[in-house]
């Protein structure tokens, strides 16, 4: 069995009269041995919480960190033209050393998509199109790319990424064409949510998707887990089942992500739907208490 990697959600809403409340938290995540932390794409008040352009506040935290990974989870593709995407991408990949995880979804929010003019039945054609021309621009200088919303013709991008091929892609969704994203232009799939029965069924899945058993076995399986440590209060209701059960203890949790690692899952990242002055004592329960069971 491969050893989980836990990272961590930076989702509550932050003070904004004290902004650099976030990069603390994501420094102490750091000190404490979280794998990574993630951030959300939403440009309206969601209401849940941090609701920022992930690419600028990681960008942020690059530079607060040494060590720790960047996870966008997940970038909402058709928000972005591809050449936009591709750019602030590589230039997030160039200035963290690497550390981009680039966690893409097609989006739901019909407010969202029409306050940027984009049509939301578009949205899962222009994600594949968004994806495989940034793709293009982070493996071939110059780039030609011809799809149904992106052209480019001898193309050089601004800065090329440092991490060979581009950032890693991991897709989200649980839907068909979610999964074949994934296989087709993705380096992993990220759910959300997902048991240890749901994993074992994406698994199969993609096998049967792939065109390849080799195609689907390459892919990283991740997803998020909802978590609220024991005595620490809930700020906004968790938006699936929690990890552990409704009352979890170290040992429920640390029982439910071994059955998830067992599954095949290899990353995690735990969404803790609590205020942000507890942000950082709920990691430090992780910590202590959940993350030496699952060494």
């Amino acid at each position: 069995m491969s050893l989980l990697r836990l990272g961590v959600s930076l989702q509550p809403r932050w003070p904004v009269e004290d902004g650099a409340s976030v990069l603390r938290a994501a420094v102490h995540a750091e000190q404490l041995g979280f794998d990574h932390v993630a951030v959300g794409n939403r440009l309206l008040d969601s209401g849940f919480g941090l609701d920022t352009d992930p690419l600028v506040l990681l960008s942020a935290i690059a530079g607060a960190t040494t060590r720790l990974r960047l996870l966008t989870s997940v970038l909402v593709a058709p928000y972005y033209p591809a050449l936009v995407l591709a750019n602030q991408a590589a230039t997030l990949d160039v200035v963290s050393g690497g550390r981009l995880v680039l966690g893409i979804g097609t989006g739901w929010n019909p407010d969202e998509f029409e306050a940027v003019g984009v049509p939301s039945r578009e949205r899962g054609a222009r994600t594949d199109d968004h994806l495989a021309a940034a793709k293009a621009l982070w493996t071939t200088r110059p780039a030609d790319f011809e799809g149904p919303f992106t052209k480019l013709r001898a193309a050089h991008l601004g800065v090329p990424p440092v991490t060979r091929g581009g950032p890693p892609v991991w897709v989200g969704g649980h839907s068909d064409a979610a999964l074949r994203r994934a296989l087709c232009l993705g380096d992993g799939w990220y759910g959300t949510g997902a048991d240890a029965a749901e994993v074992i069924d994406v698994k199969r899945r993609l096998r049967e998707l792939a065109t390849s058993e080799e195609r689907a076995e390459r892919l990283t399986l991740a997803s998020a887990a909802f978590l609220t440590p024991p005595g620490i209060p809930v700020a906004v209701p968790a938006p699936g089942r929690p990890l552990g059960g409704g009352s979890p203890t170290a040992a429920s949790v640390a029982e439910a992500l071994g059955e998830l690692t067992e599954a095949g899952l290899t990353v995690s990242t735990l969404w803790v739907p609590v205020a942000a002055e507890h942000m950082e004592k709920a990691m430090e329960w992780i910590a202590s208490e959940v993350m030496p069971q699952l060494a």
